[in-house]
């Protein structure tokens, strides 16, 4: 099994309505209940806007923080999903289904090596 790494991007500007915000959730809740039942579930969680960002970058040997995200966009990672799976078309099909359920474009990406089940 390799693990890969489903990163939700998220639109940055105003939120959903409560509404759909609520059917988002319950699509979350089947999609990662889903993936546990296939012992593909690794870890999931949203993450808070990127403006709540701290930096750190290496300079002249300490390191300069500041607030705020490393790059503006029009999207942002909004959340990530772990998951263990045999190949990348496995992984493709988690990542449509996450797709589906967010309603988000999602990145499907492999972590170098091979991990053990």
């Amino acid at each position: 099994m390799k693990y890969y790494l489903l990163s939700v991007m998220q639109p940055v500007g105003g939120t959903p309505a409560p509404e759909v915000l609520e059917e988002i959730g319950k699509n979350l809740d089947v999609f990662h209940q889903e993936l546990r039942e296939a012992d593909a579930w690794v870890f999931a969680g949203g993450l808070h806007g990127s403006e709540s960002s701290t930096v750190l970058r290496p300079r002249d040997g300490d390191v300069l923080i500041t607030d705020g995200p490393y790059a503006e966009g029009k999207e942002m990672l909004g959340g990530i999903c772990l998951i263990k799976a045999p190949d990348l078309d496995a992984a493709l099909e988690w990542g449509r289904k996450a797709a589906l359920a967010t309603t988000l474009p999602i990145e499907v990406r492999p972590f170098m090596g091979e991990a053990d089940g």
